[in-house]
């Protein structure tokens, strides 16, 4: 029996140890192989947007996928070199995952050295039935209940892995589906939920070089985070039909092949918008058009000095 107890804890000790080798071994690929790739470009939308300030409280949303893992990471990461004091809580929300993408989503984060504080909700329950726009509404549900949650445990900010792929697919995804110019936000306070604020970290960071790290380092994440498709989000590659998102990174690719700086050039348009050129635009709510000006404008560029 005592032999039994003491194979018991030894296992239980060798299992500790390899979790915190690889938690180790990651950081490493974040400090070295990756520091150009990934944490450089963090600390700069950190800097450039003046997403952390002192003495906040952040909620680091994770969904179980390479994005919003690396991002925790990145974060702890940062912690470490600090010029400001800033306090982090990890969030995972289960809005309804199968047990075996959830025990995924807890097995990562305990080899990864990040400690998870999981709520749950019905979000997917709420939203399985319905046939028109069901990603946006469970979109929307999600969004608002990590608010709640990251209230409730003193958080003035929650942070999403949304990275620079994300940032352009969405503004050309806008112009072709949506008719309208806009962009992913690096930062922007919630409507719905006072003093509390949404940032994106990862604006800068390019997919791939995610992909590569997760590859380099032999890691398995949760593919998928939506019940529609989470036949894919255990492994199994090609589930359901193609998204505009995926159509919208063929079309990047295929206009890469011919201009190699197209990706640059979308991410640049929406810093380089000319009012002056523009028929109409909305402000604060407020739908400007330029008839609305053209005339007193015309009058002022012709009076004489």
């Amino acid at each position: 029996m005592e032999y039994k107890k003491e194979k018991a804890e030894e296992t239980c000790r060798a299992w500790k140890e390899s979790e915190s080798s690889a938690a180790e071994s990651v950081e490493k690929s974040i400090r070295k192989k990756f520091h150009k790739q990934l944490f450089s470009r963090f600390a700069k939308a950190v800097r450039d947007y003046q997403l952390i300030q002192e003495g906040d409280r952040i909620a680091v949303c994770i969904s179980g996928g390479k994005d919003s893992m690396l991002m925790a990471k990145l974060f702890q990461e940062l912690q470490k070199h600090r010029k400001v004091r800033f306090d982090l809580e990890f969030l995972v929300m289960d809005p309804g995952y199968l047990p075996e993408n959830r025990r995924l989503i807890e097995e990562n984060a305990r080899m990864l050295g990040i400690p998870v504080r999981i709520f749950e909700s019905e979000i997917f329950d709420a939203v399985y039935e319905i046939e028109k726009s069901p990603c946006y509404l469970c979109a929307r549900m999600r969004r608002g209940h990590l608010y709640s949650q990251a209230r409730d445990i003193g958080c003035s900010k929650i942070a999403l892995g949304h990275h620079y792929d994300d940032v352009i697919e969405t503004i050309l995804m806008g112009m072709l589906y949506g008719g309208q110019i806009q962009t992913m936000m690096p930062k922007l306070y919630s409507t719905n939920f006072a003093e509390m604020e949404l940032i994106r970290p990862m604006y800068y960071i390019r997919e791939n070089d995610i992909k590569h790290w997760r590859d380099y380092n032999q890691l398995h994440f949760l593919q998928c985070a939506c019940r529609f498709t989470e036949n894919c989000a255990a492994g199994s590659p090609g589930g359901g039909n193609t998204s505009k998102r995926m159509e919208i990174k063929q079309l990047i690719a295929e206009m890469k092949k011919v201009n190699p700086f197209v990706e640059a050039n979308i991410f640049k348009s929406v810093e380089n918008v000319n009012l002056s050129t523009i028929i109409a635009y909305k402000e604060q709510g407020t739908r400007r058009h330029f008839l609305d000006f053209y005339s007193e404008k015309n009058l002022t560029e012709r009076k004489e000095p």
